[in-house]
């Protein structure tokens, strides 16, 4: 995971891309991805994947590894770092990439540059590291799965990222603007400043505790706590003011340990004013001290905030009464309408007299028309289903009536003209249920998985076998006296 190396981006065709991206699809379901499967997703000849996957593994993009039962690819964090770059640059955003300047215990941090050369930072989110596996335990990426790609918990990381610096750009609060992102990597606005942490003198010390003790209030005010606010993550401007970063491990304040996370924030602060500048102050905020104003958490779906929560929230703040009254509204628009529909005039009954009397005649006029198109759908449907329409077989609803059935119906509502048409002979129906059947049993013979073994590699299962036979003969020969 060393320092992010953009020399090949611009010499990588579409088809090195169209393979990474074919194995990052492939990871989805697979810690390894065979080449077969890889050369069929990015819809490749198999030699042409296994010389592109060569190169590829070359430069870092890619690794093959052997596993217990099959050997294949896996995207490294270069080759996972490209395609979200390439989408990038596609889009305008990053034209032109700089140094690096911040690491973090789950991130990456660069400087790069748009389209009109203005320089933009790039946080690249780093989950998986050593100092950061203990995952299920800090954050709530997991849910009910098992076990998960440190991949995507990344791309977890930053969508995440992104819409806390959305939400908070819009009321006010001092964050970096969010520009875009994709996959893992957040884009933003370069802060001129530097981190909390390298600042040794200020003008006004107590006016500084005040804008953060105060910005940590309007977090919990709007439903959403920091949980790491300290001074690695403060900026401090040109100006002298700070601009709060690193949002991921945002939690709701309803979460069960709220208030720990909370009073640690409000330590955290205090520490260091008393440490680095000799400041203390007997005033700071509790968790006892906050009111609502606003539902971030319920709009991002903060960790530790449960549907039934969520809708406790908004009744609280008549978000949810409003719904309620305009739903009752359209449900008293809807009554009155059907009140009017009920008020007929006073000539009804001899309008219905006079509509049956044409009904009878259209009726046998259209009943020789509606016969023959019912016969041809009828008969035309299993033929298709016959010709081998394996994988629309779920799909295929048997057709009852044609279009002049549906506009004689529309238009005069005829029953006695839909029950005669309904008798008319058709095709035996245990003989529609032997076709459908003999389909079926086609397609799931089609849909079987055939053995699966990469050209040009050994497979996992023959080595295995080689090894054992190997051990058995070393073993034996020296028993046995053989040779």
């Amino acid at each position: 995971m060393g320092k992010l190396n953009v020399t090949m981006l611009r010499y990588l065709t579409k088809e090195d891309f169209r393979v990474l991206t074919a194995i990052e699809m492939g990871m989805k379901n697979h810690e390894l991805v065979p080449g077969s499967l890889i050369a069929q997703i990015a819809n490749l000849r198999h030699g042409g994947v296994h010389k592109l996957l060569k190169e590829l593994s070359k430069h870092r993009l890619v690794s093959y590894e052997r596993g217990k039962h099959y050997d294949g690819y896996r995207l490294t964090n270069a080759g996972y770092d490209y395609l979200a770059l390439k989408v990038l640059v596609a889009r305008g955003v990053v034209s032109s990439f700089g140094n690096q300047i911040g690491v973090g215990k789950e991130s990456n941090i660069y400087v790069v540059a748009n389209e009109e050369g203005k320089p933009v930072c790039l946080k690249l989110h780093r989950l998986g590291r050593t100092c950061f596996r203990n995952i299920k335990g800090k954050r709530d990426y997991h849910k009910h799965r098992k076990s998960m790609s440190w991949l995507y918990l990344s791309r977890i990381s930053a969508t995440r990222e992104f819409a806390y610096m959305k939400a908070l750009e819009d009321r006010g609060f001092p964050v970096a603007k969010a520009i875009d992102f994709n996959r893992h990597c957040v884009v933003m606005d370069l802060i001129e400043g530097g981190p909390l942490c390298g600042v040794h003198e200020v003008d006004n010390v107590e006016d500084l505790y005040d804008q953060l003790m105060d910005l940590i209030v309007r977090f919990g005010n709007h439903g959403v706590i920091h949980g790491d606010f300290n001074e690695f993550n403060i900026m401090i401007t040109d100006e002298g003011k700070p601009i709060v970063i690193d949002f991921p491990q945002m939690i709701s304040t309803e979460h069960v340990n709220a208030e720990y996370y909370f009073e640690r924030d409000v330590k955290c602060v205090r520490d260091f004013f008393r440490r680095r500048f000799g400041y203390e102050s007997e005033l700071y905020p509790s968790f006892k001290d906050l009111a609502r104003e606003d539902c971030v958490d319920v709009e991002i779906k903060a960790s530790g905030l449960t549907r039934r929560m969520e809708k406790d929230l908004l009744i609280e703040m008549g978000i949810e009464e409003e719904e309620e009254a305009f739903e009752d509204a359209l449900d008293d628009s809807t009554a009155l309408h059907d009140e009017k529909v009920d008020i007929l005039p006073d000539d009804f009954d001899e309008q219905q007299d006079v509509h049956s009397q044409h009904q009878t005649v259209a009726s046998d006029s259209f009943q020789n028309e509606i016969t023959i198109g019912i016969q041809n759908e009828r008969t035309e449907e299993p033929n298709e289903i016959e010709l081998g329409r394996d994988d629309e077989l779920n799909d295929v609803v048997p057709e009852l009536v044609n279009l002049s059935m549906a506009v004689c119906r529309s238009d005069f509502d005829d029953v006695r003209s839909v029950r005669s048409v309904s008798t008319v002979a058709t095709i035996p129906p245990d003989v529609i249920k032997e076709r459908a059947r003999l389909a079926l049993q086609k397609r799931n013979k089609k849909a079987q998985s055939r053995k699966v073994v990469a050209k040009g590699e050994a497979s996992a299962t023959t080595r295995i076998r080689r090894e054992n036979r190997d051990n058995i003969q070393q073993s034996t020969g020296g028993f046995w006296g053989g040779d």
